[in-house]
């Protein structure tokens, strides 16, 4: 099982044991990550569950979808690089151990 530091705005950090094929919003209500609302419950149409992650792994995770991509411009927070929907991230062996910085907003 691959573990998921979740960066919380207030800076703290919270790791918790994921499961492979879960996404990272699953993962973060499973383990009530503050910050990660998920209002439309994983359909990708609200973005409160906007993540920031780290430049390393954006690149081993593909491209972003184009409605992704659309609904990161109606986060709360403002977007920055390597911020995604966490709903839209699988979790596998390759998130072992990533840091996934939960927006201030």
């Amino acid at each position: 099982m691959p573990t998921i530091r979740f960066l919380l705005a207030d800076g703290e950090e919270l790791a918790v044991e994921a499961r492979n094929g879960r996404t990272l919003m699953e993962t973060a209500l499973e383990n009530s990550v503050p910050g990660i609302i998920a209002e439309c419950n994983g359909s990708a149409a609200c973005a409160t569950c906007h993540v920031v992650l780290p430049d390393q792994i954006i690149s081993a995770l593909g491209p972003i979808s184009e409605h992704e991509n659309d609904m990161l411009d109606f986060a709360e927070a403002p977007r920055q690089a390597g911020s995604r929907l966490s709903c839209q991230i699988k979790v596998s062996d390759v998130l072992d151990n990533i840091a996934v910085r939960i927006p201030s907003a």
